[in-house]
């Protein structure tokens, strides 16, 4: 059983720079807003992300994450067709399509029939929609919402779905190597810029605008991680799109946000690179909340696809929390529940425990469908 405690790695200066924007206080929780129907939809994944890993790090930064305002909560269940433990590949099939998947597979049923996931299907009711993920966009939890393959594997096949998608107008993300340094020697950012997309590689020069599709490439992979130097470009990039969105979206939006790296950091049981990707996440929900609060017309859901490295808290018998240790019970994932938090119109379906394949349904029961 690994130990890893924190304060030996973090500095918490640090911690204070990166959950800077959280403002509200401990004891302040985000008012419901019901007054309006639903017609934008920001749905945000902390992937990796449980109970655990929220406790752990408003332990160690001293205050209340932003999702933990939100008025409503539940809880679900994350379990694959086929296996009791999910991976990412099912988990988020589920959660976009309402369908059980096995592990590996993204986009479609257990027997590999594909199935629409809810941005597809808000996109066919004229909604504009979007994806930042803090990963290469053909990872398997963006890939769950666009793409249809039998293994969250095959990139470059993930790659191709994205570039002939319809129902996609905007990411954020990695993975450029997937769409030009292909085996098929194609370039797919060529044929996708003679259809009318726009590209970018610099948050503050990107122009999205209704003119266009466009999508702004971090990395050629995966961006780094952010004790590596990585940028907050998750909340700055879903903070600028829902500006865009809002401006031209007459019908409304569907926007998904992924926190990625939360996973990798229970993958390698580091509680440093775990505490400051879960930050970095909180602060694009913050994003996320601060556009509803004013807007009144928008759902933000924000939950998990699974949890991963079997983390517990352990120790803190002082009173300032000093001596807790994040404690890794696994390198992979685990079979735990998962939160979820609803903020806007239509929060009130999500409370109680269910399963994740019920997430899509409470999510079109709230959008009126």
């Amino acid at each position: 059983m690994k130990l890893n405690r924190f304060v030996l790695i973090l500095n918490f200066s640090f911690l204070f720079v990166l959950s800077s924007c959280s403002t509200h206080s401990a004891d302040n929780q985000y008012e419901e807003n019901t007054s309006k129907p639903v017609k934008n939809i920001i749905f945000m994944i902390g992937d990796g992300m449980s109970y655990a890993q929220i406790e752990g790090t408003e332990n160690a930064i001293g205050k209340q994450l932003e999702m933990r305002k939100f008025p409503v909560s539940g809880t679900i269940t994350t379990h694959a067709a086929d296996k009791r433990i999910t991976d990412s590949g099912a988990g988020g099939t589920a959660l976009a399509t309402g369908f059980k998947s096995n592990n590996g597979m993204i986009g479609m049923k257990a027997d590999s029939t594909a199935v629409p996931s809810m941005l597809e299907l808000f996109a066919e009711e004229g909604k504009q929609t979007a994806i930042v993920v803090s990963s290469g966009i053909t990872h398997a939890t963006p890939a769950c919402f666009v793409a249809k393959d039998i293994n969250r594997n095959n990139y470059e096949a993930i790659a191709k779905d994205f570039a002939e998608s319809d129902k996609l107008n905007y990411f954020i993300g990695g993975a450029r190597k997937h769409f030009v340094d292909r085996e098929d020697s194609k370039n797919l950012l060529e044929e996708m810029t003679a259809k009318g997309w726009q590209f970018f590689d610099d948050l503050e020069n990107a122009q999205f605008n209704a003119s266009a599709n466009a999508a702004l490439f971090m990395a050629d992979e995966h961006p780094v991680a952010v004790k590596d130097g990585r940028s907050d470009f998750l909340a700055k990039g879903t903070a600028k799109l829902l500006e865009t969105m809002s401006m031209q979206a007459d019908n409304g939006f569907f926007m998904m946000v992924e926190g990625s790296q939360i996973d990798w950091a229970g993958h390698a049981n580091d509680s440093a690179y775990l505490v400051t990707e879960m930050i970095d996440f909180d602060n694009a929900v913050k994003a996320a909340v601060d556009f509803a609060e004013k807007d009144g017309e928008t759902l933000v859901v924000v939950t998990a696809d699974h949890e991963t490295g079997g983390l517990t808290i352990i120790n803190g018998v002082e009173k300032d929390y000093s001596s807790v240790r994040f404690n890794f019970s696994t390198v992979n994932h685990s079979a735990v529940a998962v939160p979820v938090f609803a903020y806007g119109p239509g929060s009130e379906y999500f409370t109680g425990m269910y399963d994740n394949t019920d997430i899509i349904g409470k999510i079109m029961k709230a959008a009126g469908k």
